[in-house]
């Protein structure tokens, strides 16, 4: 059976979680003949399907959430034609929807983080695409 967060907390059969947080939490898996527990400490990132830079304070600057408990994280911006728009660090406030300066026009874009997963050394990748709307 299966816990997240919590060892002493409710199991269940499956191990499909719904609806969970950003950032880092730990799974429990107990053995249903009584041989004990062992636990799995996993990253759930997010990313918000659109963003408006349009200078209200709501949803200016496209980012990866959850990444804070990352070590190491780099994120890669590109237009539908691969073109590399912007590249930013775990520390970085995001993508304001421009390149070089110049607004760049409403459009879907793509990303690419690459990140170590959490205590270890493997490097991974993740690939997704969002909007931008002004």
């Amino acid at each position: 059976d299966y816990a997240l967060d919590d060892i002493n907390g409710f199991y269940q059969e499956s191990n499909v979680f719904t609806n969970v947080t950003m950032g880092e939490h730990i799974i429990y898996v107990r053995d249903r003949n009584g041989c004990g527990i062992t636990e799995e400490t996993i990253t759930v990132l997010g990313f918000p399907k659109f963003f408006t830079p349009n200078g209200d304070g709501f949803n200016d600057n496209w980012t990866i959430k959850g990444s804070s408990c990352l070590s190491y994280a780099v994120i890669y911006i590109y237009d539908r034609f691969g073109k590399l728009l912007k590249q930013l660090n775990i520390n970085s406030l995001g993508w304001d929807g421009t390149f070089n300066g110049e607004k760049l026009p409403v459009n879907d874009y793509w990303f690419v983080i690459k990140y170590l997963e959490p205590n270890t050394t493997i490097l991974k990748e993740f690939k997704g695409h969002f909007t931008l709307k002004r």
